[in-house]
């Protein structure tokens, strides 16, 4: 597993590579596909106004009438108008009118001839300053110009390489020909991310006045196997920083995970001299390692990420709420650390609005702790706070701002930065003075409820890491190791390993990525991301084995269920994770809908499923999905469940409810689900971590079956083995009343690696906070669009992803369908701006107008969408169906529920296992 929050532990065994960017760039761009044709994409501009400019390298003329321009969705039809005809050496722009959608900060420009045949492409992860365009024009590769040149020669500054991919089975011999050595200490390790990001990456800072070619040098962790070269073209510019980043499936990259306590080196082309390393022994809690200041300063927590650009080695004390009306005993202003060691603040200068003249300076000796809040009362500070008015912080030089905010009246409650902490600043639900923000539309988090402390389990060094999911079944644990594949039975007060089996594939090759475990009957189904073997490439696979007495030898499964055509554009380290199963009878006695026929789930509609759906988490999405897997190899998805999380770590059916497990991204926190009135699983509460309890990297969740004394056991796989530990005991509160759940029927034996059947996920909108209402028809003017971009069409009960420039990261929003106004729900814009939205099955096919709106209702910007009719049950559905943001990395967006009360867990004290497994 490896997310937006989640640890770099990426094992694999394939071709290296290393992707490159100046800190000119700021972007790591993925090179173009070699173009066989003679009119390639040149220059690309996704900043707004779009488009993406053409130009002809050949000696002929060329018709491009009727040929296709798509970003990456598949389901693009715009057409390059009729009686267009490039001339060699010529350029032609395809924009607006013709050009109906935009692109986004991490999107595709692709070509295609009228049959559908690829032409030429280009992949970008990141926002370019100007534009991205070949350099040499036309035939060299893409980096990041001067100066955007619609339908003219491109400005390319001075280059810098964006290198194919190189890989290097052994060390070149020193007699070979390569680079000069740099002096020493001219190359230093500038910024490390080994945790937070979507991918591992570091920075190398040129110390001198001069450029270093860097190409053919050697990159390595703590492993001295490794053998990733730089490619050829890789420069360091002077007094400037070269990315070096991980390979993605869409990106090439060095094919290796920073670890949690590892190190950088980069050595010359003979491999023997090292020329630059760094080293830590734990992840940098939430943001990277950088030397403070660039290049020169010792290496040390930063304050943000800065991945390509100079290092941010500002105090990490920011304002985050501030009371200027009505508060107890006067107004006040709260700051918070936003880092993982105590600060001190002594010295730092507080303002209002008058700068020169309201002025207070923290006492000597004032520190904040780690990720803690300081109050300052407006008895200390000395002034008011007004209807109109601001905050500001400066360094202890009173001169250096380090942070400001200002208002245009008093808030109903408190002005606060939404997420807690971290969010642009907006009216909070509540005062929350020295506690964490509570924003409009929020989860509400209680207290988990069983026991503050946990154990652990295992002697030190027993998994040595990537334990990942867990499922209790007949007195004992399933555990599954990813980075190896292994499956454990764990046994005994303890729970011990007691039996593995190393899993493949059902060819009996490969090297599964196992991420979750559930046990049905005799038989025990793997979730999994990808083949080690082949780790850039997305496989999310539900395998089922059956596991023998002995264990030790390789087992292959008895089956594959593959559900990569649900998920395009999935990433090869976002796939699946949790993995359980539920019961037919439970979920048709509780009136369970079937999202993809609105109607109620029905199991004869899928034939030779067995007795109940498979719920996978996925991690990308940061969602829940029910499916039916069926004896044929065929699959359906009956049902998606949003989750108030960054990403799902793991899920379990226990109890009658559905439990939802994330990990340190989300302070460890854990959702439980029950089936509304409306058939859909909803959220009832979102619970803390034990009290107790280190915030770790529990991939694993379980709940053993047994009440003892009123409680029953939890279970925690921690994947980063923190302090050579890797499972944990807590417990959890037990009542009366459980039904012990029905026994299932075995899946009859399906075909080995069939080919799936697909079908489209029509979705049901949840019950959602208030907003501040439905705009009229009559406000979607053009003067609001506000530059709002979206799919050009969707089928009925698919979802949409808007991308809304004027929606802050964090911001929760609000969306319409028009004419006749459809409440959509409710979202939260991603860091990137995205918003997904679901249409709902039953909406009319036409042409309509979708609008996202702010919680006060106000318009953030609106756009036409077409609805087409709902796919059939046979059809393959769309990128809009899946639920999945096609920019891959926002698609977990999702409503947010809001949450309270307090639960009643159905815990039977008699209850020795659950009954269905086997």
């Amino acid at each position: 597993m490896l997310s937006v929050a989640s640890r770099a532990r990426l094992l694999a065994a394939t071709a290296l590579s290393i992707a490159v960017a100046a800190v000119a760039a700021a972007a790591v761009v993925v090179p173009a596909q070699a173009a066989t044709e003679t009119v390639v994409i040149n220059e690309v501009e996704s900043s707004g106004p779009d488009w993406i400019e053409l130009t002809n390298t050949g000696t002929d003329a060329v018709d491009i009438s009727g040929w296709i321009v798509k970003d990456d969705k598949d389901e693009r039809t715009d057409a390059v108008p009729a009686g267009t005809v490039l001339a060699p050496g010529a350029y032609y722009v395809f924009g607006g009118p013709d050009m109906t959608f935009g692109l986004g900060k991490a999107d595709a420009a692709r070509l295609f001839r009228p049959g559908g045949g690829l032409v030429d492409t280009f992949t970008w992860t990141t926002e370019a300053a100007t534009t991205y365009g070949r350099c040499a024009d036309g035939v060299g590769a893409f980096t990041v110009t001067a100066a955007p040149t619609p339908g003219a020669s491109n400005a390319c500054a001075t280059p810098t390489a964006t290198p194919t991919a190189t890989s290097s089975p052994a060390p070149t011999p020193s007699s070979s020909p390569g680079v000069p050595l740099p002096p020493a200490g001219a190359l230093v390790v500038n910024e490390i991310e080994s945790n937070g990001d979507d991918t591992d990456w570091f920075e190398l800072y040129n110390t001198t006045e001069a450029p270093i070619d860097v190409s053919g040098f050697v990159v390595k962790d703590d492993d001295d196997s490794r053998t990733d070269r730089l490619p050829e073209g890789s420069v360091v510019p002077a007094r400037g920083i070269l990315l070096v980043d991980q390979k993605t499936a869409t990106q090439p990259g060095f094919d290796f995970g920073l670890g949690n306590a590892d190190r950088v080196r980069v050595f010359a082309p003979e491999v023997a001299t090292l020329v630059a390393q760094a080293s830590w022994t734990e992840h940098a809690p939430g943001t990277s390692y950088g030397l403070c200041p660039d290049g020169v300063g010792e290496l040390r927590i930063t304050s943000t990420t800065t991945k390509g650009a100079p290092n941010d080695c500002s105090l990490p004390v920011r304002i985050n709420e501030v009371e200027s009306n009505g508060g107890t005993p006067g107004d006040w202003i709260e700051l918070v650390n936003r880092s993982a060691s105590e600060v001190s603040v002594a010295g730092l200068v507080v303002t209002d609005s008058e700068v020169a003249g309201h002025r207070y300076t923290i006492p000597a000796g004032t520190t904040i702790a780690a990720q803690g809040r300081l109050v300052l009362d407006e008895s200390a500070f000395g002034f008011g706070l007004g209807g109109t008015d601001a905050v500001h912080l400066f360094d202890a030089d009173g001169e250096t701002e380090l942070d400001a905010t200002s208002w245009a009246g008093h808030a109903a409650t408190t002005w606060g930065r939404c997420p807690d902490g971290t969010g642009a600043f907006a009216v909070t639900a509540e005062s929350t003075k020295g506690a964490p923000n509570r924003c409009a539309g929020e989860t509400v988090v209680e207290a988990w409820p069983g026991g503050a402390d946990v154990t652990v389990l295992d002697e030190e060094g027993t998994f040595a890491g990537d334990l990942s999911g867990l499922d209790w079944a007949d007195g004992g644990l399933w555990a599954v190791e990813n980075g190896n594949g292994i499956l454990y039975r764990l046994t005994g007060e303890r729970l011990a390993p007691s039996s593995s089996w190393t899993l493949r594939y059902p060819d009996g090759t490969g090297r599964v990525d196992a991420e979750g475990v559930t046990a049905v009957g005799s038989n025990v189904y793997v979730s999994s991301e990808r083949n080690n073997a082949q780790g850039s490439v997305s496989r999310p696979s539900v395998l089922r084995y059956t596991p023998v007495a002995s264990g030790g030898d390789p087992l292959a499964a008895d089956a594959e269920w593959n559900l990569a055509a649900d998920f395009p554009g999935l990433g090869a380290n976002a796939g699946l994770e949790g993995i359980t199963w539920v019961p037919d009878a439970f979920l048709t006695e509780q009136g369970f809908l079937d999202q993809r026929t609105a109607t109620a789930y029905d199991p004869a509609r899928y034939p030779g499923h067995g007795d109940g759906l498979f719920f996978v988490g996925v991690e990308g999405t940061a969602k829940v999905y029910a499916y039916a897997l069926q004896e044929s190899g065929a699959f359906a998805r009956v049902a998606t469940v949003d989750t108030p999380f960054a990403l799902v770590a793991d899920v379990q059916f226990d109890r009658g409810l559905l439990w939802v497990a994330c990990d340190e991204a989300c302070d460890g926190r854990t959702a439980t689900y029950e089936i509304g009135p409306d058939g859909a699983f909803a959220a009832t509460h979102v619970y803390a971590r034990p009290a107790n309890a280190p915030n770790v990297a529990n991939e694993g969740f379980a709940i053993g079956a047994a009440c003892a004394d009123g409680v029953a056991r939890t279970f925690y796989a921690d994947d980063a083995d923190t302090d050579g530990f890797s499972l944990r005991s807590g417990t959890l509160a037990c009542t009366a009343g459980a039904e012990p759940e029905p026994e299932p029927t075995v899946s009859p034996e399906p075909t080995v690696s069939p080919e799936p059947t697909v079908s489209p996920e029509p979705t049901v909108s949840p019950t959602l906070p208030a907003t501040g209402g439905a705009p009229s028809a009559a406000e979607l003017v053009d003067d609001v669009r506000g530059g709002l971009v979206g799919p050009a069409s969707v089928a009925a009960g698919g979802t949409v992803t808007l991308t809304v420039p004027r929606a802050a990261p964090g911001q929760a929003v609000h969306g319409w369908l028009f004419s006749t106004p459809t409440d959509l729900g409710a979202a939260t814009a991603s860091d990137s701006g995205t918003v997904a939205l679901m249409i709902p099955a039953s909406t009319p096919a036409g042409l309509h107008r979708i609008a996202v709106t702010d919680a006060a209702g106000a318009v953030l910007g609106w756009t036409e969408l077409e609805v087409t009719a709902p796919h059939g049950a046979a059809s393959t559905g769309s990128a809009g169906s899946t639920g999945l943001a096609a920019t891959g990395g926002d698609g977990h967006v999702a409503g947010i529920l809001a949450i309270a009360g307090v639960l009643l867990l159905a815990v039977g004290a008699g209850f020795a296992r659950r009954a269905r497994r086997g």
